[in-house]
């Protein structure tokens, strides 16, 4: 076991290491460059498409053949990708970027996510573009699907690759990690046994995992928005309490991207590097722009317009990272706590505590909860997705049934092991990815080109598979 431990380790050292970070923000850069910037200066567009795709649109639906057009509204396709986005990397993984790379690793948040809103929005372009039909008629897409469709079959080993890594990856970061850090957030704050957690995330996961993408995408559809504003509301509270720090604290993110931070109190200090690494690191946790996996949520949409889907989907980022993220990095940095050694989620909890004595680390356990319960069921999806690239329809179910189970064993286990094998296979899902985007690119510019020149942009007729 440390033998294999040990050479899992130097592999993630390789797979989020610089030259990854590097690849991940290279592709980016180059598709927003590709886009002229699009997905920054359409942000208003995709926010009211975004409204308007609460339901699916009449001018999206064919009478004779509704059930070709998807089978979640837009507005939810990118609910049940935030529900997997938005968890505790936005509580955690702000936190342990500070913690590591210093206040200027927030403003390297940022890039990633600029950047990464091109890279979300040409991943949900082709995953509509190039989606499929299922034995049972449900749309099915991906990166295994682009992959498979857009680069031909000579190309379908790297589909196959991504989908191994993602239904590794899904029992890791997307089960009993999160419920691990639930577990240990209400034992630390209400004194609930680890068990206790397991079997209550269990049930109440179970009732919505096993009903499929529907009841997935309905409840993520009604949880994530609320949780996501109370939480932005909680954290609006924190900064109102601390508002004479608020100007310091971007001062603090500005000059510290590009300036080395010395050490002080408890906090070791950084490097610029540091700052680079960490923020871009932790955004790509958080966001997961380039990973790949918002795209199978984005392909069962109820639309047949790729670019349409890709406008809502680059919000993901946006929210998850320009909003959500800043708002917990400007609550830790506001409070003076950050400088005394504490890192991970109970750092950003002592924060909130410093401001609003006595529950502000409730806030921040119940919100690492609920996050992290709709991780669970975001992940659900992408890893019963891959699971069905690989093994077909028929292991829809089993796959679920074991990720149902896997959750309790996941709050009460040691998870060193587990989360570096899962943190790997998860960064090597954007291996596959990255390389389709960048070969698939010429396709997306084109769409995209034709979409705001008035053009007509349809996938055409969805593709048969697994028939």
């Amino acid at each position: 076991m440390e033998t294999l431990t040990s050479l899992l380790g130097a592999i993630n050292g390789i797979v989020w290491g610089p030259l990854m970070l590097i690849l991940l923000l290279g592709v980016g850069i180059y598709l927003q460059i590709g886009l002229k910037l699009m997905p920054i200066r359409k942000l208003g567009m995709g926010f009211k498409l975004m409204w308007q795709g609460r339901d699916a649109k009449p001018s999206d639906k064919t009478p004779a053949k509704e059930s070709d057009e998807g089978e979640i509204s837009p507005f939810n396709a990118l609910m049940t990708a935030l529900s997997a986005t938005i968890g505790t990397g936005n509580i955690a993984g702000v936190a342990t970027a500070i913690a590591l790379g210093g206040p200027g690793a927030v403003f390297w948040m940022w890039i990633t996510a600029l950047v990464g809103m091109a890279t979300k929005f040409a991943e949900a372009v082709l995953a509509v573009r190039y989606r499929e039909t299922d034995s049972t008629g449900y749309h099915v897409g991906g990166p295994m699907f682009y992959i498979k469709n857009g680069l031909g079959r000579k190309w379908l080993w790297l589909g196959g690759l991504f989908s191994f890594f993602g239904a590794v990856a899904a029992f890791g970061i997307g089960n009993t990690v999160q419920s691990n850090s639930v577990a240990d957030a209400m034992d630390a704050t209400f004194g609930v046994p680890h068990w206790l957690t397991g079997v209550v995330i269990m049930v109440l996961a179970g009732a919505v995992i096993l009903g499929g993408i529907k009841r997935i995408a309905k409840v993520a559809g009604k949880l994530v928005p609320v949780m996501g504003i109370a939480y932005v509301i909680a954290g609006l509270l924190v900064l109102i309490v601390n508002a004479g720090q608020i100007g310091e604290a971007f001062g603090l993110i500005f000059y510290y991207a590009f300036n080395p931070i010395a050490a002080a109190g408890g906090f070791a200090g950084a490097a610029v590097m540091a700052a680079i690494r960490f923020g871009v690191a932790r955004g790509i946790f958080s966001n997961e722009a380039g990973l790949g996996s918002a795209p199978i949520a984005h392909a069962a949409a109820q639309t047949k317009n790729p670019v349409r889907q890709g406008l809502i989907a680059m919000l993901g980022t946006f929210i998850d990272t320009i909003i959500v993220c800043t708002i917990t990095a400007l609550v830790i940095l506001t409070s003076t706590v950050w400088m005394e050694g504490e890192a991970g989620a109970s750092l950003t909890a002592l924060s909130f505590d410093a401001a609003l004595p006595g529950f502000g680390n409730q806030i921040v356990a119940i919100a690492l909860a609920i996050f992290a319960f709709t991780t669970i069921l975001g992940w659900s999806f992408y890893g019963e997705k891959c699971c069905q690239f690989l093994f077909g329809t028929r292991s829809i179910m089993l796959y679920r049934v074991l990720f149902v189970l896997a959750i309790p064993l996941g709050a009460i286990a040691q998870l060193g092991f587990i989360w570096l094998m899962a943190d790997t296979f998860n960064a090597m899902m954007a291996i596959p990815n990255l390389i389709a985007l960048a070969l698939l690119s010429p396709v997306v510019f084109k769409l995209t080109r034709d979409y705001f020149a008035g053009k007509d942009v349809l996938p055409g007729e969805a593709l048969d598979h697994d028939k």
